[in-house]
């Protein structure tokens, strides 16, 4: 497996937990949900699969309403993408 391809399941490993906590906002498991398709999307390079996704997270992650637990998976999850290129 590739490491670009191990990164990209690794950030959705981590979207899919923020996706799936009920602790978490309706919103935020939305966006999470948002930048999990962005990142299976077919017709883009990885890089840019990878900037949608995060253009999703950042936008979300100022959010007051989001809980510390779930900002700190976000970002893990930003932190990750932010290294993928094409």
């Amino acid at each position: 497996m590739s490491d670009t391809s191990e990164k990209m399941n690794q950030a959705m490993f981590i979207l899919k937990q923020i996706s799936e906590d009920t602790a978490t906002p309706r919103n935020i498991r939305r966006a999470a949900i948002q930048a999990m398709e962005a990142l299976q999307t077919d017709e883009d390079t990885p890089a840019v699969k990878a900037s949608n996704a995060i253009s999703v997270l950042d936008e979300v992650s100022q959010d007051p309403n989001c809980p510390l637990h779930s900002r700190t998976k976000i970002w893990n999850a930003v932190s990750i993408l932010e290294t993928i290129s094409d």
